[in-house]
Order: C-alpha cells, then sequence, then structure tokens
C-alpha cells in the first residue's frame, strides 16, 4: 500500500435543510455560517468552500443576504466556490422519477444564473440510491457521480462504474468513511500532520494499483464550517512524499478521468448496507407524509401539467412552478422521509398541501374553459392516461325522483351507469314567526340558498307556507324583492318555510374517452326498456364477481381471490399489529413481541351491489396493545379495541380488486401490516419505482452497523409469485414491502407508530442516527388508511398487463360539470395525445417553450417502439432530459412518430401539436 503522492482536501458543510430543528431555525445557522465563510473567503484567496451540492441553500442565504448576490457569482466563477448541480438532496425513493428530473433541471438552471453548477451528480447522505440515477446524472450532461451509502460490499476502490438498467454507465466516486471522513483533520494545530498521515494510510488502501490521481478527502460534517485558518493548518502537515491542498469538489473532480475503463461494475440501485447504513425506516415512518407527496405529484404531473399544455394554456406556468417549487422542496432527505422533529413535519405536510391545491387549482382553471363548451346538466371528462380508455367516474347529475339513471355521449349513445347515492331533496322544513321572515330571507344571497340556485318559490296564503325550489343551476330573472312583496301581502302570524333541492345522486358511469383527450356526458331520458348490462359486476353473499376474478370474504375477514384461468390465493388482507420499540429510522421489534393477527369479531356490510361496481365493508375488531415498554422489552397488558374496516370495491372490466384499509389508531409504539399470501412461493419481488422495475431477493447485505432487514420500497406496484401465479399489489405511494415466510407472503406496511427521533440504544442499529428527541406525533394517532389494489396474474409481471393495470389504477378519470346553456349540444371527444407500445410508460406531459414536451420511459426488460400520435402531430425532436431539442423525428403520414427505445431507456421528445 503507497500513500497517495497528492489529496484534495475539500472543505465543505453539509446542510440539512430541516432535520430535528424546522427550516427557519436551522436558516438562522446557516446565515451565520456562511456570512463567517463568505468573509474569510474575501479576505483569502486560499479559502475554497463546497457547498453540499444543493442550491437551496445558497437560495436560503441570498433571500436573507440578498447584498451578498455578487460576491457569491464572483466565488463560484473563480471556480473557488462550489455550488449545485441539485435543486435539494432529496431522497431518491420517497418522490417520483420526475420530481428528481425537475430537481436536477432547476439546480442546474439556477446554478448558471450564480457562475455555473459543480459538473458532479454529489449525493453524499442519501438513504440508498435508485438503479437509474446513472441515466439520469448522463443525461444531465453530469459525468461524474459521488455517493457514500449503500455501496456493495464487493467494491474495494474509491471509483467504481454505476450502470443503469438501460446500460448508461457514470464513473462514481465511493466516499470511505463518508462525507465527513476529514472531519476532524484540523481540530488540533499540533496534531495535523499525525492525522493527514494516518488519513493518507486509509485513503490508501482504497486506491487501485496504478492509480497515481489525487485522493479525495471531505473535510467538513453536518452544519458545520471548516477552521477558519484551515489554509495555515493544511500548510503545516509534513508528509513525506504526500502533498495536501485545498479544493472544492470540482476542482477533485476535474483531476479525474471521466472513463469507466477498468473499474468495477456495479449495476442497479445502491440499497446496500455492507459499507454504511441506509435507514430503511424511513419509508414507512410518517405514511401520511408519502401519500400526501405522491397524491401532489400524481395531481401536478398527469393531471395539470397534461391539461395546460395540451390546451395550449401559458396562463397557468406560473401556478405550475410553483407547485414544483413546493414538491422539490418537500423531497429532501430529511423532510419526506419523516426522519424530523414534529415541527419539520408539519411544516413538509403543509407544503405538500400547497403543492396539491396548486395542481388542483390549474386543473379546475384550465378544465372551467374546456367545460364551457359542455352544457350545465352534463360533464366534461379528462383521461390523464395515453391510452383510449373505458373507465369508471363518479358524477354529481340531476336524476328523476325514483328509479334509475341514463346517460348518454355526444354521438347520442348510452352510457352505463349505477345509482350509488341519492342527495337530500328537503333541505329544510322549519315553521317560523312571521317575524322572522326578514332574518329568513337574508339567507338568499342574489339567487344563491344554501349552496344551490333558486329555480322557482311560491307563497301559499291559504297555509301560510313559503316554498323554495332550488337546483345547481337557477332563474336569473329571480329576484329576492318579489319574495318580500308577496309576503306582505299574505299576513299571517306563522310561516312554513320549505327549501327543496332538485333530486340528484352520485352516479358511477362508465364511459369512453381518447388518450389524454376528454369526452362528454349528460343525462338522458330513460329507455322504455332496461338493456341489462353486459359482464356486470355481481353480489351474492359474501362474494363478489366481474368475470375476471372473484372475491370471497372469509370468516376471518380475510380475502380469497380467484381467476378464470385458475389463479388462486386464500388468507389475502390479513392483519398483523406487532411492537415497534425502534425510531424513525429503523424498526425494532420488542425482544418479547406480541403479534395480534385474529380478529374477535367479524362482520361484512354490502354498499353497493353492480352492475358497474360492487363494494362491501369487511369490518374486523381486534384488541391492540395501547404501547410497548422500551425498557423492558415488551408490549403493554392494557387493550385497546381496534375496528379495521376494509373496504374492498370490484368494478366492471377491473382485472385486480380495489382495497382501503382504515382504523383509529388509537396504540402507540407499533407496526401495522397487511399480509398478502401468494399464490406460489417466490424468491424475487419486482417493484416499480423511479423510472424502473427492480427485482430484489429475500435477503439484505449487511455489514454497516444495521441488521439488515430486507425491506424495501416500492412505488407504482410490487409483484412476486411462481409458476402457479402471482400477485401485483397496485399503489397510490411509496410503500414499505417485505417477501416474508420464505417467499410464500408479501407484507405490506400500513402503519409504524414510533415516538422517537432517534433513539441512542436501538437494537438493530449500532449508533444513533440523530438526536434521541421525542416525537410524539410520530404515533400517527388518529383516524389512518392507506389504498391499494391486488391483482392475481399468470405468467412475467411485463407480459401480464401489471404496468398497464398500475397506470389505470393510479389515474382516474377527472370531471368537470358544464356550464354552457341547457340547449347545447355535447362537444365530440377530443384527442390529446397518444402513446403506444409494448411496455412504454409515460411520465409527464408539460409546455416547453410551444413545444409539448413527452417524458417516456420503457418499463420492460426487452427493446420496444413508443408510437405516439395526436390530433395534429405537425414535427417531433429528440431532446435530452434539460429539453434542449436535438435531431428531428419522422412524421409518417397517419401522423405518428414511431420512436425507438432500448429497454429502461428514459426518452424525451418535443412535439409540435400547434
Amino acid at each position: 500500500m503507497t500513500r497517495p503522492t497528492e489529496i484534495i482536501v475539500v472543505p465543505h458543510t453539509h446542510w440539512d435543510r430541516e432535520w430535528y430543528e424546522p427550516f427557519q431555525r436551522f436558516r438562522l445557522r446557516l446565515v451565520a455560517l456562511l456570512d463567517d465563510v463568505f468573509d474569510r473567503m474575501a479576505h483569502d484567496p486560499r479559502q475554497r468552500f463546497t457547498l453540499d451540492g444543493q442550491l437551496a441553500a445558497v437560495d436560503d442565504y441570498l433571500e436573507v443576504r440578498p447584498e451578498r448576490r455578487e460576491q457569491v457569482i464572483e466565488l463560484v466563477r473563480a471556480g473557488r466556490l462550489s455550488v449545485g448541480p441539485w435543486q435539494i438532496l432529496l431522497d431518491e425513493f420517497l418522490c417520483s422519477g420526475e420530481n428528481i428530473v425537475r430537481n436536477l433541471e432547476r439546480g442546474l438552471t439556477r446554478s448558471a444564473d450564480l457562475g455555473g453548477a459543480m459538473p458532479v451528480g454529489y449525493l453524499p447522505d442519501m438513504f440508498g440510491h435508485i438503479a437509474q440515477m446513472p441515466q439520469i446524472l448522463a443525461g444531465a450532461g453530469l459525468a461524474h457521480a459521488c455517493v457514500f451509502r449503500g455501496v456493495p460490499e464487493r467494491v474495494h476502490q474509491h471509483a467504481f462504474a454505476w450502470q443503469a438498467p438501460d446500460g448508461t454507465t457514470v464513473r462514481t466516486q465511493y466516499l470511505p468513511g463518508g462525507y465527513g471522513n476529514a472531519a476532524g483533520l484540523m481540530e488540533d494545530a499540533a496534531q495535523v500532520t499525525r492525522r493527514a498521515g494516518d488519513l493518507a494510510d486509509r485513503l490508501a488502501g482504497w486506491r487501485p494499483a496504478g492509480d497515481d490521481t489525487p485522493v479525495l478527502a471531505m473535510y467538513g460534517t453536518d452544519h458545520a464550517a471548516p477552521a477558519p485558518d484551515a489554509p495555515d493548518l493544511l500548510a503545516t502537515a509534513d508528509l513525506d512524499g504526500t502533498r495536501l491542498r485545498l479544493g472544492t469538489l470540482a476542482e477533485y473532480f476535474a483531476t479525474q478521468p471521466a472513463t469507466v475503463d477498468g473499474l468495477p461494475v456495479v449495476r442497479g440501485e445502491l440499497r446496500s448496507h455492507a459499507r454504511a447504513n441506509i435507514l430503511p425506516g424511513v419509508i414507512s415512518v410518517r405514511a401520511h407524509l408519502k401519500q400526501a407527496m405522491n397524491r401532489a405529484e400524481r395531481r401536478v404531473e398527469r393531471y395539470a401539467e397534461p391539461l395546460a399544455a395540451l390546451n395550449h394554456d401559458g396562463s397557468v406556468q406560473r401556478f405550475l412552478d410553483m407547485a414544483w417549487t413546493r414538491l422539490i422542496d418537500a423531497s429532501c432527505h430529511d423532510s419526506v422521509t419523516g426522519c424530523g422533529c414534529d415541527e419539520t413535519a408539519e411544516q413538509v405536510a403543509a407544503r405538500l398541501a400547497e403543492a396539491d391545491q396548486l395542481g388542483r387549482a390549474v386543473c379546475d382553471l384550465v378544465g372551467a374553459r374546456l367545460a364551457a363548451a359542455v352544457p350545465r346538466d352534463g360533464h366534461l371528462l379528462f383521461n390523464p392516461a395515453p391510452a383510449a380508455r373505458t373507465a369508471l367516474v363518479r358524477l354529481d347529475v340531476e336524476v328523476p325522483a325514483e328509479g334509475g339513471v341514463a346517460l348518454a355521449d355526444a354521438a347520442g349513445r348510452s352510457v352505463a351507469a349505477q345509482v350509488l347515492d341519492r342527495s337530500r331533496t328537503v333541505l329544510a322544513d322549519d315553521v317560523v314567526p312571521a317575524a322572522d321572515l326578514p332574518a329568513v330571507l337574508t339567507r338568499v344571497h342574489g339567487r344563491e340558498l344554501y349552496g344551490q340556485e333558486v329555480t322557482a318559490w311560491s307563497v301559499s296564503p291559504e297555509d301560510a307556507t313559503l316554498t323554495f325550489q332550488v337546483a345547481r343551476h337557477g332563474d336569473p330573472a329571480f329576484d329576492v324583492e318579489d319574495v318580500r312583496l308577496a309576503l306582505a301581502a299574505a299576513p299571517a302570524d306563522r310561516w312554513r318555510v320549505r327549501i327543496l333541492a332538485a333530486p340528484r345522486a352520485t352516479v358511477a358511469a362508465l364511459v369512453d374517452v381518447p388518450p389524454l383527450g376528454h369526452a362528454a356526458v349528460r343525462p338522458a331520458p330513460l329507455p322504455a326498456t332496461a338493456t341489462p348490462a353486459s359482464d356486470p359486476v355481481t353480489v351474492a353473499g359474501r362474494g363478489l364477481d366481474n368475470g375476471l376474478l372473484r372475491v370471497d370474504v372469509a370468516e376471518d375477514g380475510t380475502l380469497a381471490l380467484s381467476t378464470p384461468d385458475g389463479v388462486t390465493v386464500d388468507g389475502v388482507g390479513r392483519i398483523v399489529d406487532g411492537g415497534d420499540v425502534g425510531d424513525s429510522y429503523n424498526y425494532a421489534p420488542p425482544a418479547a413481541d406480541e403479534l395480534v393477527d385474529k380478529p374477535r369479531a367479524v362482520r361484512t356490510v354490502v354498499r353497493h351491489d353492480g352492475p358497474l361496481v360492487a363494494v362491501l365493508d369487511v369490518v374486523r375488531e381486534y384488541r391492540w396493545p395501547v404501547a410497548a415498554d422500551v425498557d423492558a422489552g415488551s408490549r403493554a397488558v392494557d387493550r385497546e379495541p381496534i375496528t379495521v374496516t376494509t373496504r374492498v370495491e370490484l368494478r366492471r372490466g377491473e382485472p385486480f380488486v380495489r382495497l382501503r384499509v382504515e382504523f383509529d389508531n388509537r396504540c402507540d409504539d407499533h407496526r401495522v401490516r397487511l399480509h398478502l399470501p401468494l399464490p406460489s412461493p417466490a424468491d424475487t419481488s419486482y417493484a416499480e419505482g423511479q423510472f424502473a422495475v427492480v427485482a430484489r431477493g429475500l435477503t439484505a447485505e449487511g455489514g454497516g452497523g444495521e441488521v439488515p432487514l430486507p425491506t424495501f420500497p416500492a412505488n407504482g406496484f410490487v409483484a412476486a409469485g411462481g409458476p402457479d401465479g402471482a400477485l401485483a399489489v397496485l399503489l397510490t405511494q411509496p410503500t414499505e414491502y417485505e417477501l416474508t415466510d420464505s417467499g410464500r407472503e408479501l407484507a405490506v406496511t400500513v402503519l409504524r407508530s414510533i415516538g422517537m427521533l432517534s433513539r441512542n440504544r436501538h437494537a438493530l442499529r449500532d449508533e444513533p442516527a440523530g438526536p434521541q428527541l421525542p416525537t410524539p406525533e410520530a404515533q400517527c394517532r388518529g383516524a389512518r388508511s392507506v389504498e391499494l389494489a391486488v391483482l392475481p396474474y399468470r405468467g412475467a409481471w411485463h407480459e401480464a398487463g401489471v404496468l398497464a393495470a398500475a397506470e389505470a389504477y393510479r389515474h382516474e378519470l377527472l370531471a368537470f360539470p358544464g356550464t354552457a346553456d341547457p340547449g347545447a349540444a355535447l362537444p365530440a371527444p377530443a384527442v390529446g395525445l397518444s402513446v403506444d407500445g409494448p411496455g412504454v410508460a409515460l411520465t409527464s406531459v408539460r409546455d416547453r417553450a410551444g413545444r409539448t414536451e413527452v417524458r417516456l420511459v420503457a418499463q420492460t426488460p426487452a427493446d420496444t417502439t413508443a408510437v405516439l400520435g395526436g390530433a395534429t402531430v405537425r414535427g417531433a425532436w429528440r431532446a435530452d432530459l434539460l429539453g434542449r431539442a436535438g435531431e428531428p423525428l419522422a412524421v409518417d403520414g397517419d401522423g405518428l412518430v414511431r420512436l425507438p427505445l432500448r429497454a429502461w431507456e428514459i426518452a424525451t421528445v418535443q412535439l409540435d401539436l400547434s
């Protein structure tokens, strides 16, 4: 082992934007730290500083110190200060792939405004890394990555070739000892030489034979600045044959080759525990934050942006920009993870709520403009999927007082419908003294009354009755003054006041809608003879059947599933409650755990019985221990009665069953999991994440200070099974899962209820992951729920329609009420954009300088071809990940663009749809 001839020491800070203190309190410390650093750099040209790879720290600082902006630009341009390339250091597994791209895009753009980004995919403290990160970095023009956690044990040198599933490879620097491996180098002036020698010896072990490039030493730690006199202290180091110099991370990587020749190859995600803990419990703690993140991302990515882009509505762009700001900020690796203090979690939840609200506002605005052509008794329906669909949508429509309901589309064809619920028609029926009538009439605002509009009114002197009839749309000629005059002409001591609403109902309708386009429906006269629904959903006893899937409720409340091709499985949906004396980073069962999985009572209630949708509730009653005794390592003797309701929903034409599990959590220190036995045992699971589907086994590689539990994250779905069949669990949020019982069951975590940010003593982790601070809100008391769907199938996941089922499950039709005159005709269906091809998934549609930009992923292990089309495709271009247009693509005579894709390739295409 030979010492390196040069060590580049990189002064830096790792800045957790919010963590065990909320954002603004940490920002106070950031401003003080950077004031000091920038003052030193102004007076000493030897000083160097790397600002953690995230522009957010610069933005947070300059918002308070705008007068420092020119100094920051000068330092960046001089190469003494490294900023970017990220906007924020994210958790890669808890946000969408598109969120990751927008984060990098925004960071690079903002860095360019300040003099240029550090050309390195710096990922110092993420809790593992996604499989497609090399392709994302390369697509943004970054040739290097730099990582700490998740690197497997087989890597024994400082650089390796990290390869994405599509084959894209980037040279990757591993940080032995982490991003603070030289943090103590200059703590004691008298020890600099000795510590420098120890550092040189440690780092030398990571250099392969013949490597004479400089070695990287990271001088910094969390929320700390380097020593003020670091250049002088470093100059005192006297190492024979080794030079130490200060530099930025960018300066270090300028000394490294960009090639991967001869380097060991690591393919796919980095989630090994071998060299550092990856703290997998953050996937399941504060699950409501994960739900909120995914809900807001889908609202913005798959509804708001496509609606605005395909309808060329640039007026909402600022709203979309604000939504992305909040989504990116929330993706921070100590934010959406939920491993911060309660105040941090509250702020993250508020940020995500705002992102969702902004997305809804854009949908409402654009949708209302489209629905202006739809008569006010009808609805416009938007399909966010890139393929034509016949999908169920819930509509609020005016209906006959009794009996069924009929709907029709623009061509006059009947649309299948089912009444789910009827609204009240008597909104008020009161007897009031005549003296109170003026007060009653003040409830009328213009023509609005009780949230509806007055369509007619009457005064009956014979029985002293005042009646208002209201509906969604009222009589423009109505004037409440006419009512006052009529009452004055008919004196009585007491009056009966009635407010009667037009009959309305919530209706399930099965509607055909074009790809990324819209169609309209409206109520129609009931036919004289009802036509039986084809392929109806039926309910018989405790069983549901739609011809594609049969679901039966067992005596214990679990489900038996069977398909026409012979895939069967029993016991689906078993609830297992166990103790958890861990913290926000790692699960830990009590030494004497007590699992509760058998209900004390079970009942079922049928809510809807078809023919389009059938719903029943499975109500199970349990008694769960109220808490755990952390010190004793056991669960409490006292029990709390808990009712768990599983709503089971089966729709016509869907091969999967939808489940919603909900309960009122009144217990602490526990974990609740939903168990799903597999039709066949499996040794591999397949989980969709960020632009990829990742295969994982029954175990995880350990060695880095925590017990490597084989719990993993999934985003869109997780699937597993064998020759006798498999199950896919379709998801609406990032979710923790595990193959248990030697691959016979899939366990999905519904809730982790914990009361400590980190525990100093943890049964499954060697050292604290943060301060030992109480987090009572992380016990997640109150109403809790999770939604998912279960799809039994036969064969390989990528050949059995799992991807299409996940797309359909996650993206419901969006309905907008019409506002045109009731006599207007329904507008014809309109195609927005179609995307076809085996395994091709759509992740985003946005406006890019007047062109419609589409992001696609080949979510398949085989090469494929994407076929894009629309109402009018006038031109098409390939673009890189940042939207820079490249080669033109051919548009054939049918207006279609055919784009060959490598397996797992992320592709960006820009279209002229004007």
